[in-house]
């Protein structure tokens, strides 16, 4: 849980670059391919990631409405990006603008229970990063590119002339 704002822009910012570069390895031809009927494609993956921003950005007063809860996916990556870039931004002013250290306890109803300011934004910045866990496989099985956001990839690896772990 986040107990200052400042700590939470600094995340968010490096965690949206991290996302920005994750999305940016997707090809517009595969974006919609399914690697099983149990898994969801990388468009949606992403597109879910950047509802997610708005969603919970309403619901927590960042927002005064969700203005991507009826859109549909996009068809291309750079409408992913453009969208999650405009989307992560907002969220980041808001939070700049609205809300303030002393108001992070402060609860809110959020999905049937009540969380701190705080905890909200943590829940933020952790979904989107477990998705992108998921976005980095569903690249791997696709045979594109993938980059290390917490440490090197496989690929990353290999230039800095170090082993790879087979």
């Amino acid at each position: 849980m986040y107990r200052k704002v400042e700590d939470f822009l600094e995340d968010w910012r490096e965690e949206s670059a991290a996302t920005l570069k994750m999305f940016s390895h997707i090809e517009d031809a595969r974006m919609d391919d399914k690697a099983s009927d149990n898994v969801r494609t990388l468009n949606r993956l992403a597109w879910h990631i950047i509802q997610t921003i708005t969603e919970m950005g309403t619901k927590a007063g960042l927002f005064t409405s969700d203005e991507l809860e009826h859109r549909t996916l996009p068809e291309l990556v750079e409408h992913l990006t453009t969208t999650y870039k405009e989307h992560a931004d907002k969220l980041g002013e808001s939070v700049k603008n609205n809300w303030v250290d002393a108001s992070l306890p402060e609860l809110l109803p959020m999905y049937g229970e009540n969380w701190a300011k705080g905890k909200i934004l943590s829940i933020l910045v952790r979904h989107q990063t477990h998705h992108r866990g998921q976005m980095t496989v569903l690249l791997r099985l696709q045979g594109l590119p993938v980059h290390g956001v917490y440490g090197p990839a496989k690929e990353e690896w290999a230039q800095f002339g170090m082993p790879t772990l087979e």
